[in-house]
C-alpha cells in the first residue's frame, strides 16, 4: 500500500512540474525588416529595467555586452549590409556592443552559439565593428529594444534603446544593384509586366526617366488597351520630364478609366495632377 501511494505521488509530482513553465524575467523577442530586396532578422532576449540603473552599473562602460540577455542575441542578413565605408558580408551573426558614455560600438561575431559573452573572445571572430555617438532620450525605455527605423528602399538604422540611451547605426543594402541585375537580364526577353515594373522603379527612384518612358510605352503597347493605373504612372513619368502637357494627355485617360471603373482614389489624384499640370504648360 505504502509502495502504491509513494508511486503514485512520485507520477503526480512528476505530472504538475512537468506541467509548468515559468516565465522569463528576459522574455525571447523577434525583429524581421525588410529593406529594399534584403531581410535583416534579429532574435534576442529583452531584459527589463526592474528600478536598477542600467549603464555603467548592470551593463558596465567600455566593456562587451552580450547585447541583450541569455543566449546569444543573432543578427542575419540575407545580402550583404554597408555600414559606411565598410561592408558586412551575407550570413548568421552574434551580435555584441561595447557601450560607453557617448559612444557605443556593434560588434559582429562569427560564432553564434555562447551563453553570453564567449569563454574566451578572439578578435579572429570580430567580423565587423562600427561605431556610432549614443543620445538621451526624454523618457526611459523600461525594456531593451532592438529595431529598424528610417527604413527606405536601400538605407537604414538599427536602433538599440534601454533606460534613456538610444544608439542608431546607419546602413545600406544593395537594393540598386539587384535591381539593376534582375533588369538587365529580365530585359533580354521581357514581358510587359516587367516593363511596367523597371518603369514603375526608375520613377520611384528618380532615374533616368527617359528610359522609364520608353519601358511604360511597351507595357501599354503589349496591353493594347492600357489601364488607369499603368496610364497614371506614365502620366507621372512625364510630369517628371516637364512634358506636361502629355502628362495632361495621359492623365485624362486615365482619369477616364478610372471613372469607368469607379476608382475614386485614382479619379481623385488625376483630376488633382491635372489642375497642377494645367498651371506649368
Amino acid at each position: 500500500m505504502k509502495l502504491k501511494l509513494l508511486v503514485g505521488l512520485t507520477l503526480m509530482s512528476s505530472t504538475l512540474f512537468g506541467q509548468i513553465t515559468a516565465p522569463k524575467l528576459s522574455p525571447k523577442s523577434e525583429v524581421k525588416q525588410t529593406v529594399g530586396l534584403t531581410t535583416l532578422e534579429v532574435k534576442y532576449s529583452r531584459p527589463a529595467m526592474r528600478g536598477r540603473e542600467v549603464f555603467g552599473n548592470i551593463v558596465p562602460f567600455d566593456e562587451v555586452w552580450r547585447t541583450g540577455a541569455n543566449e546569444n542575441t543573432i543578427f542575419t542578413c540575407s545580402d550583404f549590409v554597408v555600414f559606411g565605408k565598410d561592408t558586412l558580408p551575407a550570413g548568421e551573426y552574434s551580435l555584441f556592443t561595447k557601450p560607453s558614455k557617448s559612444t557605443w560600438e556593434l560588434i559582429f561575431y562569427a560564432t553564434t552559439d555562447n551563453w553570453g559573452n564567449p569563454d574566451e573572445w578572439k578578435e579572429e571572430n570580430v567580423v565587423l565593428t562600427v561605431k556610432s555617438k549614443s543620445r538621451t532620450a526624454g523618457s526611459a525605455v523600461e525594456s531593451f529594444t532592438i529595431g529598424f527605423d528610417n527604413v527606405t528602399t536601400k538605407t537604414g538604422t538599427i536602433s538599440l534603446s534601454w533606460d534613456k540611451t538610444i544608439v542608431g547605426f546607419n546602413f545600406s543594402v544593395p537594393t540598386e544593384e539587384k535591381m539593376d541585375q534582375m533588369i538587365a537580364s529580365v530585359m533580354a526577353g521581357p514581358s510587359g509586366g516587367d516593363y511596367y515594373r523597371a518603369a514603375d522603379y526608375y520613377l520611384n527612384e528618380g532615374k533616368n526617366l527617359d528610359q522609364a518612358l520608353e519601358w511604360i510605352n511597351k507595357a501599354i503597347e503589349e496591353q493594347g488597351e492600357a489601364p488607369f493605373w499603368m496610364l497614371r504612372r506614365k502620366s507621372l513619368i512625364q510630369a517628371g520630364l516637364k512634358d506636361y502637357k502629355g502628362a495632361i494627355e495621359t492623365a485624362k485617360l486615365s482619369l477616364a478609366g478610372a471613372e469607368k471603373a469607379g476608382h475614386q482614389g485614382y479619379i481623385n489624384m488625376n483630376k488633382t495632377s491635372i489642375e497642377e499640370w494645367s498651371k506649368m504648360k
